[in-house]
């Protein structure tokens, strides 16, 4: 069974342009997939900002970013993640992500991290990942759990 653990951050509209930066100093493969990717039509604001985006190199430097959707960004803060109309909001830098050779590995964890947790998107095929899952756990940290595989797209 092999897991990682890696970083994921949150921005505002520049994932693209700071993974293209992380990839310059770590070297490594930059995988990045818009919204309009999975199916948000081109003419929304955010069809073109980051849903998915990673730099893997093979030192073992990986990072995850994306672009929290602008329906997020309003003049307070948020405070929590939540799940709106299919989309995932939240407030936050950083989340912790996980993630497993099998869905079944990343199943057993996602089932005793998720005692006490709030779950925002509950562990399941996405359209990126064989399983994909995100929850605040009891002591208010967000995890992302998936299944490592290349995007298809």
């Amino acid at each position: 069974m092999a897991i990682s653990t890696n970083t994921h951050l949150n921005f505002r509209g520049d994932a693209r342009a700071a993974l293209e930066f992380y990839q310059s100093v770590f070297g490594g493969h930059l995988t990045v997939v818009a919204y309009g990717d999975f199916g948000m039509p081109k003419e929304l604001p955010d069809a073109d900002k980051v849903v998915f985006g990673q730099v893997t190199a093979e030192s073992g430097f990986t990072i995850l970013a994306y672009d929290v959707p602008s329906q997020a960004v309003a003049p307070a803060p948020l405070t929590a993640t939540t799940r709106e109309n299919g989309v995932t909001l939240t407030g936050e830098r950083f989340f912790v992500a996980v993630g497993g050779d099998t869905a079944d590995e990343v199943s057993a964890l996602w089932d005793k991290l998720s005692d006490g947790a709030e779950i925002v998107e509950k562990f399941g095929p996405s359209a990126f990942s064989a399983g994909f899952g995100m929850l605040t756990d009891r002591f208010g940290v967000t995890w992302i759990l998936q299944v490592n595989a290349a995007h298809a797209g």
